[in-house]
């Protein structure tokens, strides 16, 4: 019989998979084994088999609940901030938000995951990996359709190319942010979004943007430098 979603099973497998995506994002899905995640979480071997049967088992289920933090973060709020090129640009600032707020340890998810998994043959994780950036791509490029059909950008606009380099800007933003540790990455990434979208945009769609951020703004440190959460707490 299927287990009560909220019985101790279930909340021991909700435990171990949060764990496991949080680990993922900092030391690869190819990192994570029963062994590796049985000492981050002091349990036994033989516990965690009791929900994963292998590794590979493990790693999807660790793709699925990233996918599931990722909605929750950042699709949930774009989609709720209006439509068209207002949807467009709250997707991108989402994002933003959802790497400075540390959501995963490691930076986003599915950029520590396509970097893993990019090269490798084809198989179920990396299968899934692209079925969830694809997902993502499809939000931004129906985004700018909407755009497009409201006259907030040109009717001959790309859609696909134009949500193609507004992913770049977010991704570039997500490795150098944590790699340098440096928020005036994200900053850099805000302007270049607001930039590539008004460079497109018509009259109307430059009027529905929102200001680019500036520098002063609440949740910045005295010398301009915006904090991240994890430096909050």
């Amino acid at each position: 019989m299927p287990r009560h979603p909220n019985s101790h099973g279930a909340q021991t497998r909700g435990t171990i998979v949060r764990a496991a995506a949080d680990l993922a994002s900092v030391e690869g899905l190819d990192g994570l084994s029963i062994g590796r995640l049985a000492s981050e979480l002091a349990m036994s071997k033989s516990g965690l088999f009791a929900h994963f049967g292998s590794k590979e088992d493990l790693q999807l289920a660790a793709i699925e609940e990233a996918r599931q933090r990722y909605v929750q973060e950042v699709v949930a709020p774009g989609l709720a901030a209006g439509s068209g090129i207002t949807r467009l640009y709250a997707l991108c600032e989402a994002f933003l938000s959802y790497i400075e707020r540390g959501v995963f340890p490691g930076g986003c998810f599915f950029a520590s995951a396509m970097a893993e998994f990019d090269c490798k043959a084809p198989g179920p994780v990396r299968d899934r990996i692209a079925e969830c950036q694809q997902e993502w791509m499809n939000t931004l490029e129906r985004a700018a359709q909407d755009a497009r059909a409201q006259r907030q950008l040109p009717a001959g606009s790309d859609p696909q190319q134009l949500a193609f380099e507004l992913e770049g800007a977010l991704l570039t933003a997500n490795w150098y942010f944590h790699l340098y540790a440096d928020p005036g990455y994200l900053g850099r990434a805000r302007r270049a979004v607001q930039a590539r979208l008004a460079s497109e945009a018509t009259p109307t769609g430059r009027r529905a943007l929102r200001p680019a951020p500036r520098t002063g703004e609440a949740g910045e440190t005295g010398n301009g430098e915006r904090m991240t959460q994890r430096e909050k707490r």
